[in-house]
């Protein structure tokens, strides 16, 4: 096996790659749009594809490196405007390398205007035994936005039998609905910690996740629904809030804990956009 690439820390806080993707999306004759998009260093999309048809814009979020080494900083900044509906992914896991010194960081900017809807949903994400990563995710929705977003992660190449002993992962996430914060979260898991192994926390599991609908107020029939879905081999359960529907997972498994997850949004899509779900075919390659 090819060894994981190590940043070294002999440059400083400054070494790594720097890399901004910006992206707006605009609805237009009953048809979604994505009418700006700028990019810096290694962040791209390919075209935007259609396959429900004109009204929802589907984009795949490209990272040719496909890892994060310490020292790298990405930015993604997505606008949905009035009206308009766009579903990001990506093409494949996430790789978060292990790190000599310098902390690798990715910050996600979302914005969703009245009546626009975006389903942020990338794949996994694995975080290599002894990297030092930071992950942010803000979601502003005006009045009348609509989100969907999964956030999935590996600690340790568990395929390969690796597991998450040093390092540190610190997670941010914050939602705004209306201009009012209605969901913060952080978490911060170092390796040796004895978070990893509590019942409290995540109970030796190396795989946890959270799917979360906000400007959704889901009604008995959907929550009685989604919390009769079978779990595939871990612990999962979904909550309801005002305006949000919250599931989490934690289990031995990535492919067991995607499988939940999915299931979960086809049966929360119709509620929230009004149409049956449809995988992004990149799902099945």
């Amino acid at each position: 096996m090819t060894p994981a690439p190590v940043s070294s820390d002999t440059a400083g806080t400054d070494a790594g790659w720097p890399a901004s993707l910006s992206l707006a999306y605009r609805a237009l004759d009953h048809r979604t749009v994505l009418a700006h998009r700028a990019h810096c260093g290694p962040l791209r999309v390919q075209k935007a594809l259609y396959p429900e048809g004109p009204s929802v814009c589907h984009t795949l979020l490209l990272h040719p490196p496909s890892g994060i080494a310490g020292g790298d900083r990405l930015q993604v900044d997505v606008e949905v405007g009035p009206g308009a509906h766009a579903l990001l992914t990506t093409p494949g896991a996430t790789k978060w390398y292990r790190s000599a010194g310098p902390l690798a960081q990715a910050e996600q900017r979302l914005r969703v205007a009245a009546d626009g809807l975006l389903e942020w949903l990338p794949q996994e994400a694995i975080v290599f035994d002894g990297a030092r990563a930071r992950a942010s995710t803000c979601v502003d929705l005006a009045a009348g936005g609509r989100f969907i977003g999964m956030d999935l992660w590996c600690l340790g190449r568990t395929a390969s039998g690796e597991r998450y002993r040093s390092g540190r992962l610190a997670l941010d996430t914050r939602i705004r609905l209306g201009g009012r914060t209605v969901w913060l979260e952080q978490a911060r898991i170092a390796g040796d910690a004895p978070l990893q192994a509590s019942s409290a926390g995540l109970a030796g599991a190396p795989v946890f996740g959270t799917l979360i609908a906000a400007g959704l107020d889901a009604d008995d029939a959907l929550l009685a629904a989604c919390r009769a879905l079978p779990d595939p081999g871990g612990h999962g359960g979904v909550t309801r809030l005002p305006h949000l529907l919250v599931a989490r997972w934690r289990g031995d498994c990535t492919q067991a804990a995607r499988a939940w997850f999915v299931h979960l949004w086809s049966l929360i899509r119709p509620a929230l956009a009004g149409r049956p779900a449809q995988t992004p075919r990149i799902w099945n390659t």
